[in-house]
């Protein structure tokens, strides 16, 4: 199973003091801006989503048909044949994909600990 890009999605309380702590460890901003309440955060290879007011918790994001750079892999597992192996392994999904389209779509499920896992797929 190919799940593309991985980055950790934090719900933060103040975008502006969490982009300067990150900083702190050597991460730049990336993606977002924060007039739409969100930035995602690089440091080489390692990822972080601060989203300020969007949802609750934390949430590990994969991005299907993307690299860590966000560019486009040329092979990928499509979401909804991910959507199908989980469902055949007995995983129960929060969220499905509409099986019926192609290109973007997002599943979410949680872990057995509760941790939320969204599978965004952009393309």
């Amino acid at each position: 199973m190919k799940l593309g890009a991985f980055s950790v999605s934090l719900n933060v309380k103040d975008l502006q003091e969490s982009k300067e702590f990150y900083e702190k460890f050597g991460f730049k901003e990336f993606g977002g801006g924060m007039e739409m309440n969100y930035l995602i955060m690089k440091n080489e290879d390692s990822l972080i989503g601060l989203f300020q007011g969007m949802f609750e918790g934390n949430i590990l994001t994969f991005n299907p048909g993307w690299d860590q750079n966000a560019e486009n892999l040329e092979e990928f597992d499509d979401v909804r044949d991910i959507q199908r192996e989980l469902k055949a392994a007995d995983v129960k999904l929060d969220m499905e994909a509409d099986e019926e389209t192609t290109g973007p779509a997002s599943i979410m499920l949680k872990d057995p600990d509760g941790n939320v896992i969204l599978i965004d797929q952009h393309r």
